[in-house]
């Protein structure tokens, strides 16, 4: 088993990429939509998740499709829970235990606005968005221990709402990349793009 470490943009979040799936691909075939646990409470549904908040000092998970983003509570040194946090990631992969417990409810996640809500030219904006977030800007932000999901669109203001998660989630550097990047990038494509904004 491997497992790589990066640091990501973040500095209370660390990356740790496995050489093999984590959550793997969805039922569309593209990467799995991460899924976030912000704290203890919430890790009920992954016993990955469970494993690693046991560690003192961890204070988030995110799982991503081939990686898990951990954030550490301020003051703890990465120094001392990083080779705490690679053993575990190591020892429950190689293992081969589900990463998520099936019978137990996920995470509440805001759930995006269904396409068969927009009709016309805003269905087919909204489909451009999409498909924007998933080739260009998703592969960026799990490059960063993250990941970003489409919420919903107003077409009468032009505000694109996403909801960011891993390492995003907090990041100093979040409102810079959702501005100057995922808002000039939509914007270019799509003029009818007034602003991005993010919820929670």
């Amino acid at each position: 088993m491997f497992i790589e470490t990066e640091d990501t943009p973040n500095p209370l979040s660390m990356k740790f990429i496995a050489d093999r799936a984590v959550l793997g691909l969805g039922a569309d075939g593209r990467p799995a939509v991460g899924m976030d646990f912000p704290n203890a409470a919430t890790a009920a549904a992954s016993p990955l998740a469970m494993t690693l908040f046991d560690i003192d000092g961890v204070a988030g998970v995110f799982l991503g499709a081939d990686f898990v983003t951990v954030t550490k509570a301020e003051g703890t040194d990465w120094a001392h829970v990083k080779p705490a946090i690679l053993g575990a990631i190591a020892d429950f992969l190689a293992a081969g235990v589900p990463v998520i417990d099936s019978k137990a409810a996920a995470p509440a996640r805001k759930p995006a606005t269904s396409l068969d809500e927009y009709e016309g030219d805003d269905r087919e904006i909204v489909e451009q968005i999409i498909e924007l977030i998933d080739t260009r800007v998703r592969p960026a932000v799990a490059a960063d221990g993250g990941d970003i999901a489409f919420q919903h669109f107003e077409p009468r203001t032009g505000v694109v709402f996403v909801s960011l998660h891993g390492s995003c989630s907090g990041c100093p550097s979040s409102t810079m990349t959702l501005k100057a990047g995922i808002e000039n990038m939509l914007k270019h494509y799509l003029p009818e793009i007034a602003r991005v904004e993010a919820v929670a």
